[in-house]
């Protein structure tokens, strides 16, 4: 039991896919400027993972070896499609403003990550829990993106005015930077920079040296 719950947990912050495996950092770029799409693109990719965990996982030892990617991309494409198919039934607006980055789950290094790494070497329910784990992990990073770029961008968390913006009398003057592109890097960045300065284990190794060479006197 303590090591199920240990798959669950760890992705939260000591393995977390995004700051410390960088993986899935386009759609944490692409679809953070609201807090309502990065809600709706982490529940799209949680439940992705989970159920392609669980689907791989379950015929793991009837994948021939030589075609177990092509296997595994065809599973999580089709629990894609069945995601895209739910949010432009019961969410199209948000689909809309998700745009292609819903499909290009299938692409995503995290997704395909799991599969390859866990889900072909455990049983059913580990899996299923790896998968929940990193989506929940996924997810947290794109909540805080998402909620500081709404909030410092446009003033507001899911469409409700939080700080009153210059234009409609209030005092905060919106930063435009923050619905751009670079502005999820810098926010991103920034909470690696904080984990790993709590969490030392994290921080990579030196690749190089430098070498100090004397100065002849």
């Amino acid at each position: 039991m303590a090591s199920h719950w240990r798959h669950l947990v760890t992705p939260l912050i000591a393995g977390n896919p995004v700051t410390l495996q960088i993986l899935g950092i386009c759609s944490a770029l692409a679809v953070t400027t609201s807090l309502q799409t990065a809600l709706v693109m982490s529940a799209a990719l949680t439940g992705v993972l989970v159920m392609s965990s669980a689907a791989i996982s379950l015929i793991r030892h009837h994948i021939p070896n030589v075609i177990r990617l092509i296997v595994q991309i065809v599973i999580i494409a089709s629990m894609v499609v069945v995601i895209d198919e739910l949010l432009q039934a019961f969410a199209f607006a948000v689909s809309r403003q998700l745009s292609i980055f819903v499909g290009l789950i299938v692409t995503n290094c995290l997704v395909l990550g799991r599969a390859e790494a866990f889900a072909m070497r455990n049983p059913v329910w580990p899996s299923m829990l790896d998968g929940l784990g990193n989506g929940l992990g996924y997810s947290l990073v794109l909540v805080i993106v998402g909620s500081l770029r709404e909030l410092f961008g446009q003033g507001t968390l899911l469409g409700v005015t939080v700080l009153k913006p210059v234009a409609e009398g209030g005092w905060f003057e919106p930063f435009g930077l923050m619905q751009l592109a670079p502005s999820g890097f810098f926010v991103i960045a920034a909470l690696i920079w904080i984990i790993r300065a709590v969490r030392v284990e994290q921080v990579e190794r030196a690749e190089h040296k430098v070498l100090r060479t004397r100065v002849p006197r």
